[in-house]
């Protein structure tokens, strides 16, 4: 009977969003109050300051990935409020943790100083994925004051693209010699202030760093301590290389169910693994990012952003959709003696481009996932492409069918509903071959295949849907 209870008051507790908006109405409503009666000795009267640390005690309570998430759903002047209140040894995590956009508005209110102390707190793989937004002078500062070890560990990272497995590499791997007890293994752990996040194994390298297998945690708690390393470790490993394309690991990690893995040189030499956390973040973002591209929106976009920067967003697209828009209408232009004899065309029109531009986005999405997680080869393309093609026409025949017997049903025209269907079928057809050629030809061209296909597979399907209809009406009914 609790069980209920216990859910009700889940529920109904604030999120951490919740609660910061709410005190910082309570901060907000005493500051507003203060210039309105410009009585500035309500603002270190006890009920403000009590209102600021209220806001500073909760803020220090939470972790930095909810504190990225309440800056980024704050407008700006609240988020640089915030902002201030974040304890400096949270910023380097909080601005890892935020959306690029956010990033960006944070770091520019910051003073360089306040940027190099906040990298203090990074190791140098989370310093590697900061630099791409951090003036140039905080790099040269941060770079001087980085041992040499970690120097050089920071500018190797720098030098990997963004969609590289290098990119992902984390620098944290504990390493151990094949040639000593379980036993030595142990107390080598024991004296770590701590192991690095998402250790599952040990990397059993020789003198060289030349990786020769991996000790499973579990494998060392449960073994004879007088053991041998190189008894119990497994030869058989997953070994990423730091070119490879960051999807190839992600794509590993969800196979083989990975928590970390190795990432070496041509000659196996261990430079460091890479953490299912990491692989996490890197699959969100590129999600988020292929959600956005597909209606032809950049991730840079701050919700908060200025009118004008979220119109120079968003024009490049809105202008190329007008365009294919004036196509479309340039389209029905062409027939506009057939649509003034039979007014029913008009009416019919929209439904054969919107059942072409849904089928449409539905083949445009099988193919960016399928090419995400490469699942698409050469020699695969052309089977794909009549697979899809064998989809449309079986949907084309069915809802083509139920299409055409509702408008002989409405307009008694045995003629008219003969056209819906095979108009029906052909724009499907259109459809799926497009939806299946516009992301691979992008990919082709060196393009993200998710950038704007969802803009153009419509274009392409509301044009190609008035003409195939508009002319079958003109041929068979007039």
């Amino acid at each position: 009977m609790t069980e209920p209870a216990e859910n009700n008051n889940q529920e109904n507790t604030p999120t951490p969003l919740e609660q910061v908006t709410y005190l910082l109405q309570k901060y907000k409503l005493v500051e507003g109050f203060v210039q309105d009666t410009s009585d500035e000795s309500l603002t270190e009267s006890p009920v403000q300051k009590q209102n600021l640390t209220e806001l500073h005690d909760f803020l220090n309570q939470l972790h930095p990935a909810d504190i990225a998430h309440i800056l980024e759903a704050l407008p700006l002047e609240d988020r640089l409020l915030i902002w201030s209140m974040v304890k400096a040894e949270h910023d380097g995590e909080v601005l890892l943790e935020a959306s690029d956009a956010v990033r960006a508005t944070l770091i520019t209110d910051m003073g360089s100083h306040e940027l190099v102390a906040a990298t203090e707190y990074l190791n140098t793989d989370e310093i590697a994925d900061l630099a791409p937004d951090l003036p140039q002078e905080v790099i040269d500062d941060v770079f001087r004051s980085l041992p040499i070890a970690e120097r050089e560990q920071l500018r190797s990272a720098m030098s990997y693209p963004e969609d590289s497995v290098g990119a992902l590499m984390d620098f944290n791997a504990i390493t151990i010699r094949e040639d000593v007890r379980l036993e030595v293994v142990l107390r080598y752990l024991r004296r770590l202030d701590e192991m690095p996040d998402h250790t599952d194994q040990l990397f059993v390298v020789d003198r060289d760093e030349q990786l020769k297998g991996v000790l499973l945690i579990n494998r060392l708690l449960v073994s004879d301590p007088d053991t041998l390393v190189a008894e119990v470790m497994a030869k058989e490993m997953i070994k990423l290389h730091p070119n490879d394309v960051a999807q190839q690991a992600a794509n590993a990690f969800e196979r083989y169910d990975l928590v970390s893995a190795s990432v070496v040189d041509e000659n196996d030499k261990l430079l460091g693994r890479v953490t299912v956390d990491t692989v996490i973040d890197f699959i969100r973002d590129k999600a988020e990012s292929e959600a956005l591209n597909l209606a032809g929106l950049s991730k840079d976009e701050d919700l908060f952003a200025p009118v004008l920067k979220s119109v120079k967003n968003r024009w490049v697209w809105l202008a190329i959709n007008l365009v294919t828009a004036f196509i479309a209408s340039r389209v029905i232009g062409f027939f506009e003696d057939s649509i003034e004899k039979l007014v029913a065309l008009a009416a019919l029109m929209p439904i054969i481009a919107g059942i072409g531009g849904n089928s449409g986005n539905q083949t445009i999405t099988m193919i960016v996932r399928a090419l995400a997680l490469d699942q698409i080869s050469t020699r695969s393309t052309w089977k794909l492409i009549f697979k899809e093609i064998g989809v449309s026409a079986v949907n084309g025949l069915i809802w083509g069918t139920i299409v055409g017997l509702l408008t002989f049903a409405i307009y008694q025209s045995p003629q008219l509903g003969l056209v819906m269907g095979i108009a029906m079928v052909l724009n499907l057809l259109l459809a799926a071959l497009l939806g299946v050629l516009i992301p691979l030809t992008l990919r082709n061209f060196g393009h993200d295949p998710a950038i704007g296909s969802s803009v153009m597979i419509t274009a392409v399907t509301d044009s190609g849907g008035f003409f195939i209809f508009l002319s079958l009406a003109t041929i068979f009914l007039l």
